[in-house]
């Protein structure tokens, strides 16, 4: 299959599944080290970023961030880090459920 029609069908299916609900994603940036202080700053600037961190491991920089929907993202993601120099990779994550955030236990109907 063509890789434009996997895509077309990922980007599909994420659409149907968040709809017009908030979309929380967490995303993993792999950096030129020797850009990453000027892209942590860069990213944090974003008005959809909540958390921006510079971590060890196999990424770089850590970011949480909250989204209208899934388009928004993809747009994030494309035209907002896409154009950073010095992003090298990003791997997304987006949340299904949060079970707590800020501190704060989330009232998600499970027995405790």
């Amino acid at each position: 299959m063509p890789e434009h029609v996997e895509k077309s069908d990922l980007e599909h299916v994420m659409s149907s599944y968040y709809g017009n609900d908030t979309v929380t994603a967490i995303v993993q940036l792999k950096v030129d080290t020797k850009e990453a202080d000027s892209i942590a700053i860069a990213v944090a600037k974003h008005e959809a970023i909540f958390d921006v961190f510079m971590v060890t491991g196999d990424a770089d920089i850590v970011v949480k961030a909250k989204f209208p929907n899934y388009s928004y993202v993809k747009k994030f993601l494309v035209d907002t880090l896409g154009s950073i120099k010095g992003v090298k990779e990003l791997k997304t994550m987006m949340v299904v459920t949060a079970f707590k955030e800020n501190g704060k236990m989330e009232d998600i109907g499970v027995i405790r």
